[in-house]
């Protein structure tokens, strides 16, 4: 059977840099002390559970459980960063498993008290080793997702969210229907605020 080429090592170090550099740049201040500063710039790090409908094998129901760890760059009140990182190794069918590692914008909705509604779409790497050990593949994958925080403390939020993820060109196996994976579930997660 024919798979799909993993992405080359010189692409992902690019997209690698892409994001370092886009984030270099959000986080770039002038030279002139400001005079006054508002709501934003804040920098979340914290770990999440996540409960994925597997989406390969087609229409198989399977639900892939596993944790992950996730970065957030508050650029302004309403616009932000994600970093995220996934690793879905139990409740496995046959031994298969995905990874994610995805980056992005964020929209931060607004504030309703404690409660605060996102909109997302992250970009990046989907990683699966089929069932059966029949093979493995790399793909570039789109994850539009919603969600909210809920501050817990000063520096402490829990988070739920909801995430449908587009595996673009899979699963491309030799003599088998176009299916595309398309994982898709919920997260739930811990974060600390690092910098404020």
């Amino acid at each position: 059977m024919i798979f799909s080429n993993p992405l080359p090592v010189s692409r992902t170090i690019c997209w690698i840099a892409a994001l370092a550099a886009g984030l270099l740049v959000c986080a770039a201040h002038a030279q002139v002390v400001p005079s006054a500063t508002g709501p934003g710039h804040a920098l979340w790090a914290g770990g999440e559970y996540s409960n994925i409908s597997a989406s390969f094998p087609y229409q198989s129901g399977q639900r892939l459980w596993g944790i992950g760890a996730f970065a957030d760059y508050h650029v302004t009140s309403h616009i932000g960063m994600e970093a995220e990182v996934r690793f879905l190794r139990f409740n496995s069918f046959y031994g298969e498993t995905e990874d994610n590692y995805l980056a992005g914008p964020r929209y931060l909705v607004g504030r309703f008290g404690r409660l605060q509604p996102y909109a997302q779409c992250l970009a990046g790497i989907g990683k699966i080793q089929y069932p059966f050990a029949i093979g493995n593949g790399s793909y570039l994958a789109l994850a539009p997702g919603a969600g909210a925080n809920y501050r817990i403390a000063r520096r402490w939020s829990l988070r739920g969210e909801y995430e449908y993820q587009f595996w673009l060109n899979s699963p491309n196996i030799a003599n088998e229907p176009a299916h595309e994976i398309t994982p898709k579930g919920f997260h739930v997660g811990l974060a600390f605020q690092l910098l404020r």
